[in-house]
């Protein structure tokens, strides 16, 4: 990294999730009976690399979906923030969709990437670094779903906040958790401040089981990659081979959900602690709720946001919400 953009990266205001917290919440997931596991422990350093990976599969449309839309309408939203914006990234990973909307702002003063996985998030922002060497970059370790702090930045002047939440990872939650997490952000960015958010659309099941069990296996990987990380990090002993990835649909809360099933009566140990499988018996690792249009709409609202505006893809696939906190 050049010595320029060096100077306009601060350092990292680490709030990462502790291995406590990572084994906690394990075994309660693991003692319930409905077997889970909470998705944002999916991306560590490698599970973000696999869903990079993801990302560019041809099954999977919300990257590519999502990104024609904001380069179709990234100077819509750049007239909405208004010049000196300071723009916050929920969930930053690869911080490359953000690289559309910081060539159309007008003059952005500060971009704050929040993102769970540490190494992960560095390496995206020094990155970025190079691309914008003019942008001060203040990145942030933390679980987002979490009330948080951001780092006082005391010679940057900064106009209107602009939160920014791609992806479709608002679907991760469901439908009380995702009021919630829009109302944290709204509380941490205060009156005024503008809400840019990916929101994946019904459609054809055709398509949307497609996109969650992939020929190549890519988005398998991603999941079993979990169990991966609880052997690594906690002492466990799941033998990946005796469990197999199954996204399907649940009709009733118009939800993909990924599951890890297991092919054999087993029991499984992390540290100290036994856990029974039995034959079929799933562990449920992550949702992807599908929104309509006004649904979305009045969830919005019941955070505390004024919808603004929206925009879609021709086929109708995927939309990109701009709200303001009120």
């Amino acid at each position: 990294m050049s010595k320029r953009s060096e100077n306009r990266l601060a350092d990292i205001q680490d709030l990462e999730p502790s291995l406590e917290e990572f084994r906690t919440s394990v075994v309660d997931g693991l003692s319930s009976p409905q077997k889970t596991l909470p998705c944002k422990f999916l991306y560590d350093e490698r599970g973000s690399q696999i869903f990079d990976d993801i990302c560019d599969l041809p099954e999977y449309y919300p990257t590519r979906t999502e990104r024609r839309i904001l380069e179709r309408h990234a100077r819509d939203i750049a007239t909405l923030a208004g010049p000196q914006p300071r723009l916050i990234e929920f969930g930053s990973g690869a911080g490359t969709k953000v690289r559309l909307l910081l060539r159309a702002l007008d003059r952005p003063a500060a971009y704050l990437p929040v993102e769970i996985s540490r190494e992960y998030m560095i390496a995206a922002a020094e990155d970025l670094a190079e691309s914008f060497p003019e942008l001060r970059i203040a990145p942030v370790c933390a679980d987002y779903t979490e009330p948080f702090t951001l780092p006082e930045l005391p010679d940057i002047d900064h106009g209107t906040t602009m939160g920014f939440f791609p992806g479709s990872t608002i679907g991760n939650f469901t439908r009380a958790e995702a009021v919630d997490f829009l109302s944290v952000t709204r509380n941490l960015m205060g009156p005024g401040a503008i809400m840019i958010v990916g929101v994946d659309l019904v459609k054809d099941l055709d398509v949307l089981r497609a996109a969650y069990n992939d020929a190549a296996g890519v988005t398998a990987a991603f999941n079993l990659n979990l169990l991966r990380r609880i052997n690594r990090e906690l002492g466990g002993t799941f033998d990946l081979s005796t469990f197999r990835h199954d996204a399907r649909w649940n009709a009733e809360l118009e939800r993909i959900e990924m599951h890890l099933v297991s092919l054999r009566e087993q029991e499984v140990a992390v540290g100290t602690l036994r856990f029974n499988f039995q034959e079929g018996e799933t562990i449920h690792t992550e949702s992807s709720h599908k929104y309509r249009l006004d649904g979305f709409g009045e969830l919005a609202r019941e955070a505390g946001y004024e919808p603004v505006e929206v925009w879609t893809d021709d086929k109708q696939l995927f939309s990109v919400h701009a709200l303001r906190t009120l």
